[in-house]
């Protein structure tokens, strides 16, 4: 669900940071007041893109804060499970690293 807004946004930074730098690439070009407002176009790019960023962060540690309860509570209620759970991890994670090593 939240992958999809991830891909989203990062495809709009990318075109909006492209987009701001050929505008000062061709206000460095451009000179009075045609390379003035080139620049005043740029930065209001730049602008829009690290307030996305920003959004993007906010959504992130929010996600990242219920995540974070979610799993706090399942542990809490289901403390045995939990604990088996985290050894099969474990213990998928070490063969798998030993596999590695041998390799």
């Amino acid at each position: 669900m939240l992958t999809p807004n991830i891909k989203t946004v990062r495809n709009d930074m990318r075109t909006l940071l492209r987009d701001a730098q050929d505008l000062f690439r061709e206000a460095t070009s451009s000179t009075g007041m045609k390379a003035g407002e080139l620049r005043e176009r740029s930065l209001v790019l730049l602008d829009t893109a690290t307030q996305r960023a920003q959004e993007m962060q906010a959504i992130a540690v929010e996600k990242g804060r219920e995540v974070a309860q979610n799993t706090d509570q399942y542990v809490r209620q289901n403390p045995w499970k939990a604990v088996a759970i985290s050894t099969g991890l474990g213990l998928c994670v070490g063969l798998l690293a030993a596999r590695r090593n041998n390799a």
